[in-house]
């Protein structure tokens, strides 16, 4: 533990990106199917365990790079700028500010991270800041690792299962002298294309797991359908609300044609839907009530009816005019007409 408080003071100095973003687990029946969803709790010994894993992996880097041998990195690019205006147009409807322009560092989201930790909307905030950010992927030239606030970063700890660590141990056997299965220069110089290969199966994979994720859960909670649950509004269309049910981390949709009382105009800078005639309506973020209609086990699809009224919209009726001009443009066009309540 007091080597762990150190290396954990070198972290705060750092300043690597802090998002909590909870797992969920999903603990299956001797049958296969789906006994219930939790989110463990994240104790001190896994902190520590991760971190003393980022010290072994940046100083298999280290190693490497001081013996000129080949490697394969884990780099992470700064997110763009445009990403970054899309995250300050999302905080905007929340009530809070951005600057505009200049590149943000780690420790700068850090801080939006803070503004907004025990808030309803902290979950949701997390998310859109992981959106904002590039993916990682491997490269054999390093540019750092912005998530991490790494200037050299490798793969290393988990050969077992990851194809890129097995490369890094090879290059380590091969540039300390170990003996048979270092790294070849033949196989050194081919590190470019297959670091895009790795990237891409890394990609298939998490996909892969989503999918199975969503499946499962849709799967659970096909036996509660007409059930009512607390839900948060984690995506606005023109077309509905897209709802998560954050104790199961479940997602489904809301389609505007099923909300009643009044036509719904989508706001685009507000990320809200309005009512027409009331002003009212439903933004990103609100916490509301649902029904579960309808589920798709195979396609890990839910559809929900929603149970809150809508509320006045901050700003509603000084974007009125503009939006329904939007929507009155569109609706002209043959086809485009929504379903009024």
């Amino acid at each position: 533990w007091d080597a762990y408080a150190v290396v954990n003071r070198g972290r705060e100095t750092r300043q690597p990106l802090e998002l909590e973003l909870p797992e969920r687990k999903i603990l299956l029946k001797e049958d296969g199917t789906v006994d219930r969803v939790v989110v463990p709790e994240r104790l001190d010994a896994h902190k520590l365990i991760e971190e003393f894993m980022i010290q072994a992996n940046v100083a298999a880097a280290e190693t490497l790079e001081a013996k000129r041998q080949a490697l394969v990195y884990r780099i992470h690019d700064a997110p763009s700028l445009a990403k970054q205006e899309s995250l300050r147009e999302f905080l905007q409807t929340l009530g809070l500010s951005l600057a505009r322009g200049a590149q943000m560092r780690p420790n700068q989201f850090n801080g939006i991270l803070d503004r907004v930790r025990g808030a309803d909307h902290e979950g949701l905030v997390n998310e859109v800041v992981l959106r904002t950010q590039m993916q990682a992927e491997y490269s054999p030239s390093n540019i750092g690792h912005f998530g991490l606030n790494l200037k050299r970063y490798a793969h290393f700890t988990s050969p077992i299962r990851r194809y890129a660590d097995l490369i890094v141990h090879r290059g380590l056997i091969a540039a300390l002298g170990f003996g048979a299965g270092g790294l070849t220069q033949a196989e050194a110089e081919r590190l470019e294309e297959v670091s895009a290969l790795i990237s891409a199966t890394e990609r298939r994979a998490m996909a892969a797991e989503r999918d199975t994720v969503d499946r499962l859960i849709a799967a659970y909670l096909a036996e509660r359908v007409d059930d009512r649950f607390d839900a948060r509004i984690s995506g606005v269309t023109k077309s509905g609300l897209f709802v998560q049910l954050p104790q199961y981390g479940a997602d489904g949709f809301i389609p505007v044609s099923s909300l009643d009382g009044d036509y719904y105009i989508y706001d685009e800078t507000a990320r809200s839907l309005f009512g027409e005639r009331t002003g009212k309506g439903y933004q990103l973020a609100d916490r509301v009530e649902v029904r579960l209609i309808e589920v798709a086990p195979m396609a890990g699809a839910m559809r929900f009816e929603m149970l809150t009224d809508p509320k006045p919209l901050p700003g509603s009726k000084r974007s009125f005019h503009k939006a329904k001009g939007r929507a009155r443009a569109s609706q002209s066009r043959p086809g485009s007409r929504g379903r009024r309540r």
